[in-house]
């Protein structure tokens, strides 16, 4: 048996639909408390659920937020979207969560499903930064309300916010560099990505700050998950002729652990042979030995932010759009030499 509807209760009561809508409304002015309280307690027998969509769908509101996230390897991701939840639960709104598994495919039907489901905002972390530009247009120009978080899109006008990866990363690199590692590995994202391309260009400026020549075969695209470190880490350690480094830089916290399995598999000492360092930290990164230098980004900061242009967005859909742009901080750990090495 599927869900029960007012028809349902209707017919097996023997009176019409509009009856029944009327008294589970509680209508009492043209619906007797006697059949209010037939109707109801045949609802109750026969298990009906008030559909809140349909009630809403006639105020033209769901009351429903959709956040569409490209992974959940990483743990920000869900920790954003419970954040997103506890701030948007006491407002009346409830939080659907759908994951793109980094394929913009995925992501453009996860976007449909929404759209379909008639939410009154979304939050997107798109997982590529031009193959789904035309439904995040088309859904701006019918003023459904955006925000892109973590991940944004260059040269769109919708509400954004994200962490400063540029500054971010060139910190990390500067304490690596101050720790004296001069032959610093960067396993980065997909290039598909507009954070990849600002932490490798902070990776490039950093290097050209402090005089030490940029050496391609260390730069090495690695995905984003623990895998895609390890894999990429075992194929620079197996490499012929070897190739020196003294440091990693990570693009995730996940591919860092990656890399960091594999260091320990050919016996890297970390941090005396080789150092890791990664972005996009979390408390993992104190839960292995050794615990990870990482950039943390201020999730809760971030979900507030979100929260606050989305509702903004919805009361006003004609309102100027923002782009927020939040510090991270750099947590120094035992994966990194906390004193200068010697050259």
């Amino acid at each position: 048996m599927g869900y029960v509807t007012i028809k349902d209760i209707a017919e097996a009561l023997g009176i019409s639909t509009s009856t029944v809508s009327r008294a589970m409304t509680g209508d009492t002015l043209n619906v007797s408390k006697k059949t209010v309280q037939r109707v109801m307690d045949m609802a109750e027998k026969m298990g009906y659920v008030k559909n809140d969509m349909a009630v809403n769908l006639r105020s033209r509101s769901t009351k429903t937020i959709g956040i569409v996230a490209p992974e959940s390897v990483t743990s920000f991701y869900m920790q954003f979207s419970s954040c997103v939840q506890r701030l948007l639960l006491p407002k009346g709104y409830r939080v659907l969560l759908a994951l793109s598994d980094e394929d913009p495919l995925t992501e453009r039907y996860n976007i449909e499903m929404f759209d379909k489901f008639r939410v009154d905002g979304l939050m997107i972390s798109p997982c590529h930064d031009t193959e789904n530009l035309a439904i995040y247009n088309a859904m701006l120009q019918r003023n459904i309300p955006l925000v892109f978080f973590d991940r944004t899109i260059a040269n769109l006008d919708c509400s954004s916010v994200r962490s400063d990866d540029y500054k971010a990363a060139f910190f990390l690199m500067e304490h690596l560099i101050y720790c004296g590692y001069r032959n610093i590995v960067h396993l980065t994202g997909p290039k598909y990505i507009r954070n990849t391309r600002q932490r490798l260009r902070a990776y490039c400026d950093t290097l050209a700050k402090h005089n030490i020549a940029y050496d391609a075969d260390l730069v090495i695209e690695a995905g984003v998950d623990e895998r895609d470190g390890a894999a990429a880490m075992r194929q620079l350690l197996s490499a012929t002729p070897s190739k020196h480094f003294d440091a990693v830089f990570c693009f995730t916290e996940m591919q860092a652990l990656g890399a960091k399995k594999a260091l320990q598999e050919y016996g890297r000492a970390i941090p005396g042979d080789v150092a890791v360092a990664c972005m996009s930290g979390t408390r993992l990164a104190t839960l292995v030995h050794p615990s990870i230098t990482s950039v943390e980004q201020s999730v809760q900061r971030m979900a507030e932010e979100a929260v606050r242009l989305l509702l903004q967005k919805i009361e006003d859909p004609k309102s100027d759009s923002e782009n927020i742009v939040l510090e991270a901080d750099m947590i120094l750990r035992d994966s990194t030499l906390s004193t200068p090495r010697e050259e």
